[in-house]
């Protein structure tokens, strides 16, 4: 048991490297001592050797995955060595740059919307208005954009700022009426201007963006404005519906002259047609009674007077007429 024990700690001394040679023991013979030393370990250099090999293979697999990038379709990658640009890749693929080096920023090319701030300006009647808007950019060179602004935050700030300065300049020269009155408004045309105007004071920067459009989402009143602009609003409708209801009621009356005037007109023209038609039906009338009775003229004459009877004598109808009277006689039924 003593000996196993010797034996164990000789060999944890050769692996901490405090082996030395000693005198044989009592007891421990030269052939002991030789076979101990064959069955001792193996030269720990060759792990050591094995494991800084493997560290060095790891090390540069890390490194080569960690220097891999990858671009994609909706994209862009700029590689920037020691700061300054020196490519981008547009095209979608596998690239490589070098490590520790360079490095790698990824900028979309889609186009992206921008929340502008809430800002107020005066309109050209001095009116105070709060304008929201919002505005849809793109990258068009990415060099440019970070070798002057660095970053899509810095460079969206540069925009509101230029959208902010167009839109106070343009709807300073507008009255507060025009802008928020559909009718007169040219609300369109002046998105139209500011996304101009705006790509124009970017493309002298070079940025590296666009500006595909601006839009005034709502136009607000100050707090402490909003009632009495609210109240002169309804004045002013007020006044334009007395004007249309002016308007309305003239040319009712207008209308309803011109129409009395076509019905006397056109009930003159059938008076005068009927008093045509009704002298001719009497002259017809008289030519065939004059001819007719021209036949018989003592019928005829008590004809005549028969129908005056009818004309002359009523119910209370008192006739005072000399007995030789040839009216009397008839009127009597004395006929010859």
């Amino acid at each position: 048991m003593d000996q196993k024990n010797k034996d164990l700690e000789k060999f944890l001394n050769f692996l901490s490297g405090k082996s030395k040679k000693a005198a044989p023991s009592e007891g421990d013979s030269g052939d002991n001592v030789v076979k101990m030393s064959k069955k001792g370990p193996k030269n720990p250099k060759k792990y050591i050797s094995l494991a800084v090999t493997l560290t060095v293979i790891f090390a540069l697999v890390i490194t080569l995955l960690t220097n891999i990038y990858i671009v994609k379709e909706s994209e862009y990658a700029v590689v920037r060595q020691f700061g300054e640009v020196v490519k981008f890749e547009r095209e979608p693929g596998l690239n490589m740059k070098i490590p520790f080096i360079q490095s790698v920023t990824k900028l979309p090319k889609n186009q992206m919307t921008y929340e502008i701030s809430e800002e107020e300006i005066n309109t050209k009647d001095k009116k105070r208005i709060i304008i929201d808007n919002y505005a849809v950019w793109r990258i068009t060179d990415p060099k440019l954009l970070i070798s002057n602004a660095g970053t899509i935050e810095k460079v969206e700030s540069r925009m509101e700022e230029f959208i902010y300065s167009v839109i106070r300049s343009e709807l300073g020269r507008i009255n507060y009426t025009e802008i928020i009155n559909d009718e007169d408004s040219s609300r369109g045309s002046i998105n139209d201007q500011v996304t101009e105007r705006v790509n124009e004071l970017l493309s002298n920067d070079n940025y590296g963006i666009e500006v595909v459009d601006v839009r005034i989402r709502r136009i607000d009143l100050p707090t402490e404005n909003e009632q009495s602009v609210f109240t002169n609003m309804i004045s002013d409708r007020e006044s334009i519906a007395q004007k249309y209801l002016s308007e309305g009621d003239a040319q009712k009356r207008r209308i309803e002259a011109q129409t009395d005037q076509h019905v006397q007109e056109m009930l003159a023209k059938a008076s005068k047609e009927a008093a045509l038609i009704q002298a001719e039906g009497e002259a017809e009338a008289a030519k065939i009674y004059n001819k007719s009775f021209s036949q018989d003229p003592e019928f005829y004459s008590l004809y005549r007077t028969l129908e005056s009877y009818k004309k002359t004598v009523g119910e209370d109808t008192v006739i005072i007429l000399p007995a030789t009277s040839p009216y009397a006689n008839i009127l009597s039924g004395y006929i010859k």
